[in-house]
């Protein structure tokens, strides 16, 4: 059974596990709309939960835009939930203004005692583009080119080289003459969850958008999952990739949560057209298992459901394999 709603579309998913209990908070738009590309600025967050990743029961809206004027009262896109050492659940998420048409992404901050109802840490902003490390990222809407001004999707997860707690988080570095060689992971530090500091980027380059970052550490070797779209890869890693550019989820080697991280020779789960988007590495009883939505699986129209998951291994050398499948290496 796939993770699907009658009267909305679902997209961007994360997930959190409190015990046997695996809780989905997903992006969804009413169908309504009937143009799916219109789902972006007409969004809520969504709730289901499983204790198999495969029979679901949805909970409804969890979370949405600010009601009134705020940073956050166009949009609250993808995010991910950690557990804190207050015991408490936080959610860290993309929001967007209507005075800035949207096109302007910060990063907020929720908390919840019980993975049902969220309530915003102030007015919920916990990190922008400031401070004396914003000259690393491109700070400004690179108008011409791209349509945002970008600082999404935040993945949060302890450190495991210290006490405090990393971000990872979908951006650009400026001043780099291909626009698809110019997309980046962003980096920030935080001791509590509560203070963040903006650092520069742990990675620069290859494509025009890294999406949906997660990194995760596997059999003792680090990885960053991201996706991005066919038409976005840089001159270079076009020509790396044996079976050219395609669009789904790709992933970096890392050498720590830090980096170096270096682009992986072989694509995860990509298609033309694509099957599968913006997909979460899970770490199951069972092994690996692979989710994310169905985009365009048929070359014709959006789907816009959660698929199944799909068992992922890790090769001898220590690259991602989604089972069954067949990737092209350098």
């Amino acid at each position: 059974m796939t993770l699907a709603l009658e009267r909305d579309w679902i997209w961007d998913s994360w997930y959190a596990r409190d015990g046997d209990l695996w809780h989905c908070y997903f992006l969804k738009a009413p169908k309504s709309l009937i143009n799916p590309d219109l789902r972006h600025f007409n969004v809520t967050q969504g709730h289901a939960t499983s204790g198999d990743l495969v029979t679901w029961d949805h909970h409804g809206t969890c979370f949405a835009p600010s009601g009134g004027p705020a940073w956050d009262d166009f949009t609250t896109w993808t995010g991910s939930v950690v557990r804190g050492d207050d015991d408490r659940w936080h959610l860290f998420y993309t929001g967007t203004r209507k005075q800035e048409e949207g096109l302007y992404q910060r990063i907020g901050h929720a908390v919840s005692d019980d993975l049902h109802e969220w309530t915003r840490v102030g007015d919920g902003l916990c990190l922008d583009l400031v401070g004396p490390n914003a000259g690393a990222y491109e700070a400004d809407l690179m108008r011409g080119f791209w349509h945002d001004r970008a600082m999404r999707d935040p993945w949060v997860m302890r450190d495991p080289e210290g006490d405090g707690w990393l971000m990872y988080f979908t951006a650009r570095a400026p001043g780099i003459p291909e626009a698809n060689a110019g997309g980046a992971i962003g980096f920030a530090t935080s001791p509590d969850l509560m203070t963040w500091n903006l650092q520069p980027p742990v990675f620069v380059g290859g494509f025009g958008q890294l999406e949906v970052p997660q990194v995760l550490q596997i059999d003792g070797r680090w990885y960053c999952l991201f996706c991005t779209s066919a038409e976005h890869f840089s001159r270079d890693a076009a020509e790396s990739l044996q079976t050219g550019p395609l669009t789904g989820t790709h992933y970096l080697i890392g050498e720590g949560p830090r980096g170096p991280w270096r682009v992986a020779p072989g694509f995860l789960d990509g298609a033309l057209p694509c099957r599968r988007y913006a997909a979460r590495l899970l770490q199951t009883d069972d092994g690996l298992r692979i989710m994310g939505f169905a985009d365009h699986p048929d070359g014709t129209h959006f789907v816009g459901e959660i698929m199944d998951p799909e068992p992922v291994t890790v090769t001898a050398d220590g690259l991602l394999q989604v089972v069954g499948q067949r990737h092209a290496a350098e």
